[in-house]
């Protein structure tokens, strides 16, 4: 089986760094002056369009500022921007402990942050102890919206959203912690509705977008174009399904991707990921569960790629789970069998919808 396989490893992995979130200091970098010293601070020029524009790119933004609290939160409403910045870190702690809580509450990875201060000290420190970090000093900031790692090559509907998307996450964090009961009491309280589609032309920019974004819930860490993807979308020999969801706080967007080969009675599945905003969710299998239903009814046999990170062991963990086997490995490359005698169900809690 192993030998009929597409071999093609190195070509869809490609090494391109994708800025996830833009951190920034305060003093003498968002506003000129030192705000415990004035309060009539003021902004640096252009701070405001560069902010927005950023903003609709889709990279979330964040602060890591040595300040009192209080005070530089009030500054910031007064500006108009407090909205624009997730889980702000203004305290007296290192700027690289800071960096390190945002990831972490923000769910990804720190070679996915950009951090930008004019004190060299800071950056150095950074630097040394988040060494996956961009660091950028604050005199270039003028040329940030030209740098390649802020250029997105699309911009979707979900990356336009994308902050007003993780707003709502924190709104449903808040009541999970103030919900009393089981977990699953409360997923069920949250009114899920997951959709699986064949992907149609107009979702391949958030699809070309989610293979460079999703690092965690991903089974190989390929990447695809566009043009690759639509190739993939007209061709008989691949299926290509994406999956949305929402709940009653709103929509999660396009959360997830599968791509499957067809070849005789064998299908492959070539990659299947899922956006970290929804681990917590209990929806991860889902996708997962349908493709091997699809499978089963087409009396195939379903085979499974799968290439280890130092991110995505909770995948391998899904595969095993699902009663995956691996039966080969090539390199780093392992491929998995599964015998399509145990499909789990859709939880309960989460009402399923499939569009062809």
């Amino acid at each position: 089986m192993i030998s009929t396989k597409e071999q093609d490893v190195d070509s869809k992995q490609k090494d391109r760094k994708v800025i996830k979130c833009v951190v920034w200091d305060l003093d003498n970098t968002l506003w000129h002056g030192v705000l415990l010293e004035d309060e009539q601070v003021s902004l640096r020029e252009n701070i405001v369009n560069l902010i927005h524009t950023l903003d609709n790119r889709g990279m979330l933004q964040s602060i890591a500022s040595k300040n009192e609290s209080a005070t530089a939160i009030d500054k910031l409403k007064e500006f108009g921007l407090n909205e624009y910045f997730l889980y702000p870190q203004i305290n007296w702690n290192s700027k690289a402990s800071s960096i390190k809580e945002i990831a972490t509450s923000l769910n990804i990875g720190l070679d996915a942050i950009a951090f930008i201060d004019d004190q060299l000290f800071e950056l150095e420190e950074v630097k040394f102890t988040l060494p996956e970090i961009l660091c950028i000093n604050a005199d270039e900031i003028g040329n940030i919206l030209d740098m390649l790692v802020m250029n997105p090559r699309f911009i979707t509907e979900d990356s336009s959203l994308r902050r007003l998307m993780y707003i709502r996450d924190i709104e449903r964090l808040n009541a999970e912690k103030k919900f009393v009961g089981t977990a699953d009491e409360f997923l069920a309280t949250l009114n899920m509705h997951f959709t699986i589609s064949t992907a149609k032309e107009d979702d391949l920019q958030r699809a070309e977008e989610l293979t460079l974004r999703t690092n965690q819930l991903n089974t190989t860490g390929y990447t695809y174009s566009y043009d690759e993807l639509n190739h993939f979308r007209q061709s008989e020999n691949y299926k290509l399904l994406i999956a949305s969801l929402e709940d009653k706080y709103g929509s999660y967007g396009k959360i997830g991707l599968a791509l499957m080969k067809f070849q005789a009675d064998i299908w492959t599945i070539k990659l299947l990921l899922m956006s970290c905003r929804v681990m917590s969710r209990g929806v991860g299998t889902i996708m997962m569960n349908h493709v091997m239903s699809l499978a089963q009814k087409n009396n195939v046999h379903l085979l499974a790629e799968f290439i280890p990170n130092d991110r995505n062991r909770m995948m391998y963990i899904s595969y095993k789970f699902a009663g995956f086997k691996e039966i080969g490995k090539k390199d780093n490359l392992v491929i998995f069998e599964n015998d399509l005698s145990r499909i789990q169900n859709v939880p309960s809690y989460v009402n399923f919808q499939v569009i062809d």
